[in-house]
């Protein structure tokens, strides 16, 4: 076994899991890259995985890596830069227990990462949330499940995970309604819940019963919602809303456009980007741009209260027939 295999899963265990104490989503996303970049290797050096040493994953064969993601597995910029980041996690890690490959490791992290275009975020208006939370039937049990998580991921922009992770414990609908959650990076936070939220969770709580550590939103078999599941529900009732909505058939929607849309309800309220920063768990304010950016409404509020300047439009005069004539030959 060469010196890559030992550093590679000791990266993981030791590093990943006991130092940082890595979330799951973490450890399967940074695992995911390092497969396919082995698959990559021994594909190009036609050298089994466990035989590869860490001077083969130079910076050419790495290069040529992130190439392949983009036009082979049609991968977008973002995701060759997140693939790229675990990448460049790694061998920080190997440069302070192989110092052999000082160079080589080097030559690796001056790999930059790409630019990418800023995405417009994708969220939906008040006529189409409206539309999204009529759509569950709430005359069954599933649909009151579902509606009550559709409220609660809209009133509060939770990320899929969180949502699905949630026990019955999680939720405190007394005095100073909230919800707790363990977040990204495993980052605690406490988010507030509106009247009308918190009305809707009792009822839902007083059907489901569950003990603390029960999901709060169960299968029919009471297991845990997977994040295909959630998908899938709101897709389907996306396709419900969509046929009293029409401005629907024309998003995608997902668990994170739902995480958008509350976001994009607070610059509304008047709340300030540092409060919607920690509403959201973001570890950076300027994470939140994206939301003022995609804001239009924000935009023409802003718009109208400047003065505008003092200047009239020019009087369009046609051309003389003849110089038009001789411009146009």
């Amino acid at each position: 076994m060469s010196a890559l295999a030992p550093t590679l899963q000791a990266w993981f265990t030791d590093r990943l899991i006991a130092q940082r104490n890595a979330s799951p989503h973490t450890i399967r996303a940074y695992r995911d890259t390092l497969r396919l970049l082995l698959d990559h290797a021994e594909t190009q050096l036609g050298r089994q995985p466990s035989q590869l040493d860490i001077a083969e994953l130079d910076a050419p064969l790495i290069a040529n890596f992130l190439d392949h993601l983009e036009a082979r597995r049609a991968n977008s910029v973002r995701t060759r830069n997140m693939r790229l980041a675990a990448i460049h996690s790694l061998f920080r890690y190997a440069q302070h227990r192989h110092p052999e490959h000082a160079q080589d490791i080097a030559r690796v992290l001056a790999i930059p990462l790409k630019r990418a275009d800023g995405a417009i975020v994708t969220f939906l208006d008040e006529n189409e949330i409206q539309a999204l939370l009529d759509a569950p039937d709430r005359s069954t049990w599933t649909g009151r499940r579902d509606h009550t998580l559709l409220l609660l991921a809209i009133q509060t922009g939770l990320r899929a995970s969180e949502l699905t992770g949630l026990g019955c414990g999680d939720l405190q609908l007394t005095t100073g309604a909230q919800v707790r959650c363990a977040g990204k990076g495993r980052k605690n936070r406490i988010t507030p819940l509106t009247p009308t939220t918190t009305a809707v969770l009792e009822v839902w709580l007083a059907e489901r019963a569950g003990s603390a550590d029960e999901p709060r939103f169960p299968t029919a078999r009471g297991g845990r919602l997977s994040r295909d599941a959630l998908d899938h529900r709101i897709s389907k009732y996306i396709d419900i809303a969509a046929e009293r909505c029409a401005t629907l058939h024309e998003k995608r929607v997902t668990p994170h456009t739902l995480r958008h849309t509350a976001a994009m309800r607070l610059p509304h309220a008047g709340v300030d980007a540092t409060v919607i920063a920690l509403w959201l768990g973001h570890e950076r304010v300027d994470t939140t741009d994206i939301y003022l950016h995609a804001d239009l409404a924000l935009k023409e509020r802003a718009i109208a209260r400047t003065t505008p300047p003092d200047t009239r439009p020019g009087r369009y005069k046609p051309p003389d027939t003849l110089l038009a004539f001789l411009e146009a030959l």
